[in-house]
């Protein structure tokens, strides 16, 4: 059987094959990394999306921590809630009670692509709830989720969330009402404790660190939520989220656009500070016929990018959503992990490995 042959069949253990030093030193350490990836290839047929997907450890019962992945969900159902509010919008102004940011709901989901934003993730979380947040993932069929809490905040689990203040015009607010969300209950799932050790208000404590109460997102609910966010026409009305084109376009562009067209400073904020396929280990700019609509999540020495890839050029598409953990010390918490030295560097080549491979797959 030829390579090519061998490919075609299994395009993605093609790529984790690859002598390249970047994939070999994770694939000769599998265990350590807890890799799991899905690579979606994309067909149109007719009027028709076909998606073909290929797993590589994909299990949602193998739990990882989806870190700031968690805020894709929270951007789209944000929309779909705005979009049942009569008086509210995407450029209403709103603040927080008790937080002096002002901003707009159209401005926290452009931060929180651009450059992963923790505060403008929680605002929203305030302004939906986690019960809400959830129960609109899963009426659309993206499960299994659990987004339990807020990211890097105080009081990160509080089940009860902060009134906002909305200004309806320039001198008229209301303030919502707190929303009263159900406690987290202790997640069932393998591999939620992790490590030998943790650091917990500056001391350490020896035994693994516990994920059980901690934001559940896995795999195959990320490749969902992005599949019907690039894709709607390619679900059941029942499993598209309910957006007005508007919405639709401002998402999708706020998902692909790079941190210098919202006036970051390129030298902090590369091109791909928040984009890790194919480009996440240079500093240098990203070519302008490639376009990555995506979410990354980095925290706990994990990893992981959900991404839809397109090259207007060579008209080429295609998805991966990855995860890997690398703390080779197995302490969490020590702010010492090899996102620099191994992660990043291993999803930037299964990207290029994957486009690779798509350049000269016949459609």
């Amino acid at each position: 059987m030829s390579c090519k042959e061998v490919s075609d069949k299994n395009p993605l253990g093609h790529a984790l094959a690859s002598e390249n030093p970047l994939i070999k030193t994770v694939m000769d350490h599998l265990k350590e990394h807890e890799v799991q990836i899905r690579y979606t290839q994309i067909d149109r047929r007719n009027d028709s999306i076909v998606f073909t997907d290929f797993d590589f450890q994909v299990d949602a019962e193998n739990y990882f921590y989806p870190a700031s992945t968690a805020k894709f969900p929270a951007a789209v159902a944000t929309l779909e809630k705005l979009n049942e509010i009569d008086s509210l919008d995407l450029n209403t102004r709103f603040y927080v009670e008790g937080d002096s940011v002002e901003t707009t709901f159209a401005k926290c989901i452009s931060e929180i692509f651009a450059v992963s934003d923790n505060a403008a993730n929680n605002r929203l979380v305030e302004f939906l709830g986690q019960d809400d947040l959830n129960r609109r993932m899963l009426r659309r069929g993206v499960s299994p989720i659990r987004i339990a809490h807020r990211l890097s905040a105080p009081n990160a689990d509080d089940v009860t969330t902060k009134p906002l203040v909305i200004y309806l015009n320039d001198s008229t607010t209301a303030v919502t009402e707190s929303i009263i969300n159900t406690p987290a209950k202790p997640l069932q799932l393998k591999h939620l404790k992790k490590g030998r050790a943790f650091y917990a208000d500056d001391s350490l404590q020896m035994g693994p660190f516990d994920f059980s109460l901690k934001n559940y997102y896995p795999i195959q609910a990320q490749s969902a939520l992005l599949k019907r966010t690039i894709f709607p026409e390619a679900f059941p009305k029942e499993e598209r989220f309910n957006l007005s084109q508007t919405q639709r376009d401002f998402l999708l562009e706020a998902m692909h656009t790079l941190p210098l067209q919202l006036g970051y400073d390129p030298e902090e904020f590369y091109d791909s500070y928040v984009k890790f396929f194919m480009f996440g280990d240079s500093t240098d700019p990203m070519p302008n016929h490639i376009k990555i609509y995506n979410k990354v999540g980095y925290a706990y020495g994990t990893l992981t990018d959900c991404a839809y890839i397109q090259d207007t050029q060579n008209q080429v598409d295609f998805m991966i959503v990855a995860t890997i953990l690398v703390n080779s010390d197995g302490i969490f918490n020590d702010d010492a992990y090899e996102y620099d030295e191994v992660g990043i560097p291993f999803l930037a080549q299964l990207g290029r490995e994957l486009y690779q491979y798509e350049l000269q797959r016949k459609r």
